[in-house]
């Protein structure tokens, strides 16, 4: 791997960033006190709480926190706000098949980060109503979906086959730094708005009177920075050479690959890839125009249904009911609201982002199916295991580490096996005439079932409480059933011998 392969693909993987920050930021935004009376999920009389999260019992006790009173459509409105996003990029997705083919990868990439900015700043900007800030999420989640779509897609594109599940994963490797840039960034925010706030203890005369509201619009108008950010500089990226060739630019293409390979067009590494690629265009071409229906044709369809499952089982491993709600989950284990809201959060957002290093390693080594069904083992063990400790914290303060320790270990289980893998493998095995649609199955797979996830995931917890990680554990069995006994794997083929292999010719 030369240093320009590496700057393409981690620029691509930008789009990751984007869609990590977006998820982060909701986990503090939701418990900044500004936002829940801005949008009235709660209100305020004027009582405080002390340190520990507890009601002043007399006026000699130090106030620390706003005591806020939880309106009865509070889960409803958390749901609509949380899962709009998700909404929003189950459509960004199907946008980004016809974008995709026809503006090209990194152009359409540059297009979904300005939809990106445009939505960021409807939501920071946002009115007293949650309509607005929900349209504002749809808009950025168009984005998220269409990239989450194209960029693994571009980025596979473009990297050796020998090295192509590394440079794909540092797309999900970019989505948890983004969600730990997010957690550091809000928490700091948080901690010198929420903590002493003016006039506690004084009473108000309108419980849904307004505070300042400058901690949350900062927080997702920052988002504008690195939706700029990966719009001005995919300008300076090549277009995919497999695209180009798909629109006879076979030239350009030679030129994109020489520049990939670092070396001159004639080189004979630059044209065997550009033969092969050629020759897969032309097959592709005898065969007709490509349409959604022929995913589900006899040489194709085993490979839509395992791509559009493994994003499923991805979803309905948990993991984004604990990222979104995090800070939530902690408060109902019995943390207190600066370790629910600042420690924990920020912790768990670091294992998120270093545990995806060792799936950067074994994704290569150890192979696709083999992480999965190693993390789907882990992850059932771990959920479990959090529901166990959680039923024990009545009995003091270790029996809560042993819970939230759980957490830590399932969202590292997920982080380095089914954080990265359905990203890679969808964009890896599909024919280059479906490749965008076939891509698009599982992302659409993946924002449907993170919008029913992000849409229940606070009534499940009000009703169930850590019961819900029961739920998980069950799915996880599942995953692994289906890992083992479905799962086709892909490592060290190139995208044409990968077309070979899962029609059943090699």
């Amino acid at each position: 791997m030369n240093s320009f392969q590496f700057l393409v693909a981690v620029t691509a993987s930008l789009g990751g960033l984007l869609f990590g920050y977006e998820c982060g930021v909701m986990n503090v935004v939701l418990v900044m006190d500004a936002f829940r009376i801005f949008f009235k999920f709660h209100n305020w009389n004027g009582d405080a709480l002390d340190e520990n999260g507890k009601k002043i019992k007399n006026d000699t006790q130090e106030k620390w926190y706003r005591d806020l009173k939880e309106a009865d459509n509070k889960a409803m409105l958390e749901g609509v706000i949380t899962s709009s996003f998700v909404l929003g990029a189950l459509c960004g997705a199907l946008m980004a098949t016809y974008l995709g083919e026809k503006f090209g990868r990194q152009r359409t990439i540059m297009i979904g980060a300005c939809i990106f900015t445009c939505g960021a700043i409807i939501q920071g900007l946002s009115a007293r109503t949650w309509i607005m800030i929900a349209i504002g999420r749809l808009i950025t989640g168009l984005s998220i979906g269409c990239n989450g779509v194209l960029c693994p897609t571009y980025i596979s594109e473009v990297a050796p086959a020998k090295i192509r599940g590394t440079l794909s994963s540092c797309y999900q490797l970019m989505t948890t730094f983004g969600i730990i840039v997010a957690a550091i960034i809000n928490s700091i925010v948080w901690y010198y708005t929420n903590i002493k706030p003016e006039g506690l203890g004084k009473i108000r005369s309108n419980i849904w009177e307004e505070v300042p509201n400058f901690e949350w619009r900062f927080a997702l108008l920052f988002q504008v920075v690195p939706g700029l950010g990966l719009a001005i500089l995919m300008s300076f990226l090549p277009k995919s050479p497999r695209w180009l060739c798909s629109k006879d630019r076979d030239e350009e293409a030679a030129e994109v690959l020489a520049k990939l390979n670092a070396t001159s067009t004639s080189d004979s590494v630059v044209q065997e890839e550009l033969k092969a690629i050629q020759e897969d265009v032309a097959a592709t071409r005898a065969a007709g125009s490509s349409s959604v229906g022929e995913l589900f044709s006899p040489v194709i369809r085993r490979r839509t249904f395992i791509t559009f499952l493994m994003q499923l089982f991805q979803q309905w491993t948990g993991i984004n009911v604990i990222m979104y709600y995090q800070s939530q989950i902690y408060g109902e284990i019995g943390f207190t609201k600066f370790m629910s809201t600042v420690v924990l959060p920020i912790i768990n957002n670091f294992v998120n982002f270093i545990s995806t290093f060792p799936g950067m390693w074994g994704i290569e080594r150890l192979g696709r199916k083999t992480l999965l069904i190693i993390g789907s083992l882990m992850m059932m063990i771990f959920h479990i295991s959090t529901w166990a400790f959680s039923t024990q914290t009545f009995r003091g303060k270790m029996w809560q580490y042993f819970a939230v320790a759980s957490i830590f270990l399932m969202v590292f289980s997920f982080a380095w096996t089914w954080g990265p893998v359905p990203w890679v493998y969808q964009a890896e095995v599909f024919p280059l005439r479906v490749r965008v649609k076939g891509s698009a199955v599982g992302t659409v797979s993946n924002f449907l079932n993170n919008w029913i996830i992000a849409f229940v995931g606070p009534a499940l917890m009000k009703a169930w409480s850590t019961k819900t990680f029961l739920l998980f554990a069950a799915a996880c069995l599942l995953a692994w059933i289906y890992s083992q006994f479905y799962v086709i794997e892909s490592k060290g083929l190139n995208l044409e011998e990968m077309d070979a292999k899962m029609a059943g010719k090699a």
